[in-house]
């Protein structure tokens, strides 16, 4: 089993590379989360699988930071409803090193209706849930989440929402109950660009916040460098709510790609 973990790792980042030095698929690169929340107005569209690695680690060690480093996440989503109005997308993440409980695998999934898609001038609405695991009050945290966002003329997207989980898992430092929270979210793209992959905006801003003191509570901020419209880097920092659970200040670096499996 640990063979084929390494192989499927290591296919993830052979893909990746391939995908920066080679990629001209035209499709949307856009991330179904905007930062470390899922409340952002994007679905994956139909046939179009999104491919991502997520690293969550503290530049300075501190002796007193209980947490140095988050697991690895490497993720696969796509979206599975081929329909502009209503979207669907769901995915799997899986977390490295295995964690104590030995079942890295997490699933989630998400509908909604992008922004005018309801309606003229329908803010974009959604729900899903994250984070659903394979053992109970052990992985399943099956946070359920809404949202509801809208673009500003020259501001940005600005999405807000409502979530909650298993309260036998988010739970504050001292084991009290803390399963739910709101979210927000904000977004900004800028230099917008033109080749061969389809027009996109090279730099997107991007931060969003989750409240709670629990294993998911937090925020942050980042930047997002287009390589081409397919393919993305993304750095940033996140604090946590609850620093005894997933310690102080972590740095992030995300890398997206989108490859459309029809191949259009």
């Amino acid at each position: 089993m640990r063979c084929v973990n390494k192989i499927l790792a290591e296919l993830f980042f052979s893909t990746f590379i391939f995908l920066i030095m080679f990629s001209a698929i035209e499709l949307p690169a856009t991330p179904s989360t905007t930062f470390w929340t899922p409340t952002v107005m994007d679905i994956q569209p139909f046939g179009v699988l999104h491919l991502g690695v997520d690293n969550f680690f503290s530049v300075l060690k501190n002796g007193k930071d209980p947490v140095n480093s988050l697991p690895t996440d490497v993720q696969g989503t796509i979206g599975i409803l081929p329909f502009e109005k209503i979207q669907v997308e769901i995915g799997v993440d899986g977390l490295y090193p295995k964690d104590a409980n030995n079942a890295p695998v997490y699933f989630n999934g998400k509908i909604g209706s992008p922004e005018n898609g309801l309606f003229k001038h329908a803010p974009g609405l959604g729900a899903g849930i994250f984070n659903a695991g394979t053992k109970k009050d052990k992985t399943n945290y099956n946070i359920g989440y809404g949202y509801i966002g809208k673009s500003i003329p020259y501001l940005g997207r600005f999405t807000a929402g409502y979530y909650t989980g298993n309260d036998k898992l988010l739970v504050d430092s001292k084991g009290n109950k803390a399963n739910r929270g709101y979210m927000a979210s904000y977004d900004h793209g800028f230099f917008s660009v033109k080749d061969g992959s389809g027009e996109y905006d090279k730099i997107i801003l991007g931060a969003d916040y989750a409240s709670g003191k629990n294993s998911y509570g937090g925020g942050g901020g980042g930047i997002y460098y287009f390589f081409n419209k397919d393919v993305s880097l993304m750095a940033g920092a996140i604090k946590f709510n609850e620093k005894a659970i997933n310690g102080k200040w972590k740095v992030t670096v995300q890398l997206d790609a989108n490859i459309n499996i029809f191949g259009k």
